[in-house]
């Protein structure tokens, strides 16, 4: 298969060998690593597998922080034609026990510390688990092989052998297992085949046209066993040949981005209402002049963007006020978030607040939001740079239809369509009929075809009068407010809407002033809600939402009936 990933990806030692093709933060720099060293340690982890027995249509597993060895892995076992399935660094030793043993993995490569002691400690429950290499040091125990150990016994396979493998791949062959986080359930394994995988990179052409050059960069930052991040760090550099520099953690993220200042960057909606906050509290600081110059930047920012958005060329005196706003103001803010060179910022895996969405923009922040999901490769939808709709998911990438089902469920079809649920063959048939995807999201398309996301089907409240309510909406509104970090909705078969609230414990104010100021927050967002969506009530959380707590999946997605359970006494205090 001449576009599958692995030889989109090793076809760039030929065309730029010497060229970045990742860089890694060590003593205090970036050290950088060439295209040619990249592919040929890729290759060599390909047949360092192979030395370890995987056979065709095997598992790898992965888990650990994104580093090259995570990407290498990935792409070693699709190139052995091996099969590779990520997990969340944040997943439990039972999920990583189940996920590793559900995809039968032979091999798992992790991280050292936490992750390797989790790995071993249920390594008794995975009979078909054989070898555990350890990424990221040389000192390792004795039941496991280091990274560097699994180069050597590659440079004993015979070039030769990987080549036939890789020649042999189909576009109908399993390319990776990309498992769900799990908010009603175990996780469910999306098989994408290597035909989907290469119709989500000719998405990715589409979605970056002009912007990516031959120093082009991306962060890589967001877990990798996501299919949002693992379409950046590793289908991004496979089609474009982009540098990727490998975040340190997620609390450098943001020093690294400042360092970094990437082309492209993709940030969920939680990273975008954080940097929302942060402006908005810094811009109220200011006075006298400041204050005005801020206030009028931002109206020439807003209309600016506007206008682009819609396709039109702002005048010469916007163009002009523009240029001018961006030297006073929106070229300092760029600079101090890490984006001076940034040309598409990208919002998506969860939806966002139109009004973060028109804030930012008038601060020359315009994002574009995206919209897919795993068992669609990635991309169904986006914003483009002339054609963007705030508040909306976009209009479909070409190739892929949409439909609406009567009960406002989202179909999507295209070549990016999964093959199904790993060894779930009712699963599977429950969202893919005659060709079509079954997305579980509800929403509309407007007259000009661009796509409303309005919540989960799974998720909709229907309360004790009978009407149906989608709470998320409802829930990214709230979380505009800088001391919100989670909303949730409740009222199931009850007579009205309440809401929890977890504030932000860094804030430091007490906890009846929070709640005084969140309650605040809501009767002015109810003024713009229908009656029956209006929240009534509201309860402050002692303490944030986890993942490790259970309430929130390695994605940071509700898991509304844990949450249920689990604050039972609050919520029957609510409505008592």
């Amino acid at each position: 298969m001449t576009d599958s990933i692995p030889r989109q990806f090793m076809s760039w030692s030929e065309r730029k060998p010497g060229g970045t093709a990742y860089a890694v933060r060590q003593d205090g720099e970036w050290k950088k690593s060439t295209w040619s060293d990249y592919v040929g340690d890729v290759r060599l982890a390909a047949r360092g597998f192979i030395s370890l027995g995987l056979k065709d249509g095997e598992c790898v597993g992965i888990m650990g922080f994104n580093r090259p060895q995570w990407t290498m892995s990935d792409l070693a076992a699709m190139s052995a034609h091996g099969v590779p399935v990520g997990v969340y660094s944040s997943c439990s030793a039972k999920q990583t026990s189940y996920i590793l043993g559900h995809s039968e993995a032979r091999i798992a490569v992790v991280e050292s510390g936490k992750i390797l002691d989790r790995v071993r400690s249920v390594r008794s429950e995975l009979p078909k688990l054989e070898h555990i290499v350890v990424m990221d040091t040389d000192d390792v125990p004795p039941d496991t092989i280091s990274w560097s150990q699994l180069l050597a016994l590659g440079a004993e396979v015979d070039d030769g052998v990987l080549q036939s493998r890789l020649d042999a791949i189909k576009p109908g062959d399993l390319g990776t297992l990309i498992y769900t986080s799990g908010t009603t359930g175990p996780p469910k394994g999306s098989m994408l085949s290597h035909g989907n995988l290469a119709a989500a990179t000719r998405m990715g052409r589409e979605l970056l046209p002009d912007v990516i050059t031959d120093d082009s960069r991306m962060l890589s930052y967001l877990p990798m066993a996501h299919a949002a991040e693992r379409a950046l760090t590793l289908l991004g550099p496979a089609a474009f040949g982009v540098a990727i520099y490998y975040a340190e953690s997620i609390e450098r993220m943001a020093s690294n981005l400042v360092e970094v200042q990437p082309d492209v960057f993709l940030g969920v909606p939680r990273v975008w209402e954080k940097i929302h906050a942060g402006l908005t509290a810094k811009l109220a600081e200011a006075t006298g002049t400041k204050a005005r110059v801020a206030e009028w930047s931002r109206q020439v920012g807003l209309a600016y963007h506007r206008a682009r958005s819609n396709g039109e060329l702002p005048s010469a005196a916007l163009r002009f006020k523009y240029k001018v706003a961006y030297k006073l103001l929106f070229g300092r803010i760029r600079a101090v978030l890490g984006f001076s060179r940034a040309q598409v910022l990208l919002t998506g895996a969860a939806p966002i607040a139109a009004d973060i969405l028109y804030d930012l923009a008038a601060l020359d922040l315009p994002l574009r939001e995206v919209y897919g999901q795993t068992e669609g490769s990635g991309p169904t939808t986006l914003n483009r740079a002339l054609a963007s709709r705030w508040g909306s998911a976009g209009q479909p990438f070409d190739g892929v239809e949409l439909k609406i089902e009567d009960d406002g469920e989202i179909l999507m079809r295209s070549e990016a369509v999964f093959q199904g649920y790993f060894k779930d063959p009712e699963g599977t048939a429950e969202v893919l009929k005659d060709g079509w995807l079954y997305t579980g999201d509800l929403g509309f398309l407007d007259e000009d075809g661009y796509l409303f996301v309005t919540g989960r089907k799974k998720e909709i409240i229907i309360t004790a009068g009978g009407k149906n309510i989608s709470p998320r909406n409802i829930e990214e509104a709230l979380k505009t407010h800088s001391l919100v970090m989670e909303a949730v909705v409740i009222g199931d078969r009850r007579r009205f809407l309440s809401v929890l609230v977890c504030v932000d414990p860094d804030a430091g104010i007490p906890d009846d002033l929070a709640k005084a100021q969140v309650w605040e927050h809501v009767e002015r967002l109810n003024q713009s809600l229908s009656k029956v969506e209006q929240i009534k009530k509201i309860a402050v959380l002692p303490e944030p939402m986890t993942v490790e707590g259970g309430e929130l999946t390695p994605t940071l997605k509700l898991k509304r009936s844990v949450i249920a359970d689990k604050y039972q006494k609050e919520i029957e205090a609510l409505y008592a």
